[in-house]
């Protein structure tokens, strides 16, 4: 539960953002950490994270820090093990060039603090955010809400299967459809089966009609 209320700003980009691994609207102050939840919100690994998770005492700052969020892990699959909670920072790589010595209390403060909690402390840029899975994530996140028919979602998958286990959504549309309104049903039904990991691709390439689809392991 956030500590602390994110004021309206009409300078930057707010709101809330709406995530699957949480119970609660979680408040943004920037674009960049709106798209930090979403990477969030699509990362199997992640159980749930909280925003302004806690205030942290510095000496010389009246209100201390706030951290934007704290991340917490699933147990690995193989060992049961979790990896520790991170708590992050989320900052233009220009705002910590600019404003090093005003930010050096607080993250000292903040290495300390998780160091004592058995957590990370780490500060996220736009280069660890805005990256190719990003991108793929926006342009597939609208179709985990449509609802294919189970008789379509099927069809797809034993096309995979009898190619192998590996198929581009192009080769599928090619054997799916006959003309426009066939593609145009078609397309979704994909789409649906690789956000919802029925379904697997590399998230870390561009993920376009031409990608490589892979049926998971022990589908085939």
């Amino acid at each position: 539960m956030a500590v602390r209320k994110i004021p309206k700003n009409h300078l930057v980009v707010t709101g809330s953002f709406a995530s699957s691994k949480n119970v609660h609207m979680d408040a943004f102050e920037s674009l960049l950490e709106k798209e930090y939840m979403l990477l969030l919100d699509f990362d199997d690994q992640v159980e749930r994270f909280d925003t302004q998770p806690i205030t942290i005492p510095v000496p010389g700052i009246l209100k201390g820090y706030t951290p934007d969020v704290l991340v917490y892990y699933r147990p690995e699959t193989s060992t049961g093990q979790r990896r520790k909670p991170l708590l992050t920072e989320i900052k233009h790589s220009d705002d910590l060039r600019r404003n090093a010595g005003k930010y050096e209390a607080k993250f000292a403060a903040a290495e300390k603090y998780a160091l004592d909690s058995g957590w990370e402390f780490r500060i996220t840029t736009e280069t660890d955010i805005r990256t190719p899975k990003l991108a793929n994530i926006k342009f597939l996140r609208e179709y985990r809400n449509v609802a294919p028919a189970e008789k379509d979602i099927a069809r797809v998958l034993s096309l995979m299967d009898d190619a192998g286990g590996r198929a581009s959504p192009d080769r599928l549309i090619d054997q799916l459809a006959d003309d426009i309104a066939d593609r145009l049903h078609w397309i979704p039904v994909i789409w649906h089966t690789v956000v919802t990991r029925q379904v697997n691709v590399d998230w870390d390439r561009l993920i376009d009609h031409h990608a490589i689809l892979h049926l998971p392991k022990g589908v085939q």
